[in-house]
């Protein structure tokens, strides 16, 4: 059975996330005050997944990422994030967070991430011996405007970064959330053109079974349904490329959220650009907004500390 794990110094805050969890999904939840109890409980059972808060005593959110990627690299950890903590969620992204979930958006977001992360985390832990004689791939796809295809071509890309050993654990797992991040981007808000406001009123329908969902009229009707998503991949032993078109009117590039001095996100200005940004190390738009392209530079430190599969 799917263990998580849920750290909170707040009772109700705890009480409140495992009431999420345990409405969707038949897991077994177990909570901790703070880091330093999570951490002793991780001696008797490791969870699949961990869920923290940020702000704690005794350990905080960050101290208990940069932890588990010592000693527990294979186990995802999600953020949650309040107001006030952008700087230290941006810290702990960069650190080995897998996501992260605004506290005011946890009823309407935390499980679809949560499932997401861990359907990530254990494709990247399956890997076949014949992936690691690879030394460099390069490869195109002209996907259709479905949502099944997403998950299969991350865990592909998944599959060729962890034979290269290209970086670790935690660092395979955020590159699969970026690209899914970018691929969904493509899907939803470029060749669909459906907007924030849209998803958030149907968000309890939008990949719906029982009915037409939104995104199904959308992929039936012209000009959508002819729409493609293009990616391009490419891995060395030294980066990681991935570019990702979709056939869209695009947007306007200069309104897209800007970065600090250091070149991190501002967790404001959009989830799915904030992960995208934290996880890789260059994120550019082409100027109509319908093509980004993120680079990944191979990670010396972390491939010659972890354990490979």
């Amino acid at each position: 059975m799917t263990t998580v794990l849920v750290v909170d110094d707040s009772a109700v805050d705890r009480r409140l996330v495992g009431g999420l969890l345990e409405k969707k999904f038949p897991w077994r939840i177990e909570y901790a005050a703070n880091g330093v109890e999570a951490l002793a409980r991780m001696k008797n059972v490791v969870p699949d997944l961990i869920v923290t808060d940020l702000t704690m005593p005794a350990m905080d959110g960050l101290e208990l990422v940069r932890s588990l990627r010592a000693h527990h690299p294979e186990v995802p950890v999600i953020l949650m994030t309040a107001y006030g903590s952008e700087a230290l969620a941006v810290e702990a992204l960069a650190q080995g967070a897998a996501s992260y979930v605004p506290k005011s958006s946890l009823a309407a977001r935390l499980a679809d991430t949560a499932e997401g992360v861990l359907d990530l985390a254990r494709a990247t832990q399956g890997r076949e011996q014949l992936m690691q004689c690879l030394v460099r791939t390069e490869f195109s796809f002209a996907l259709a405007n479905d949502p099944a295809l997403i998950d299969p071509l991350v865990d592909l890309v998944q599959q060729m970064v962890a034979g290269m050993k290209f970086t670790d654990f935690s660092g395979r797992l955020q590159i699969g959330v970026a690209l899914k991040e970018a691929l969904l981007n493509a899907l939803f808000h470029g060749n669909l053109q459906i907007t924030q406001q849209e998803i958030a009123a149907v968000s309890d329908r939008l990949l719906g079974e029982n009915e037409p969902s939104l995104v199904e009229q959308r992929r039936a009707q012209p000009p959508y349904s002819d729409r493609k998503i293009f990616v391009d991949v490419k891995i060395t032993g030294e980066e990681a490329r991935f570019v990702v078109r979709d056939e869209g009117p695009g947007f306007d590039v200069g309104a897209v959220p800007g970065v600090d001095g250091e070149g991190k996100p501002e967790l404001e200005g959009g989830r799915g650009l904030s992960l995208m940004r934290a996880f890789m190390d260059q994120v550019a738009f082409n100027e109509t907004g319908n093509e980004v392209t993120m680079t990944k530079r191979r990670d010396q430190a972390a491939t010659s500390r972890a354990p490979q599969a």
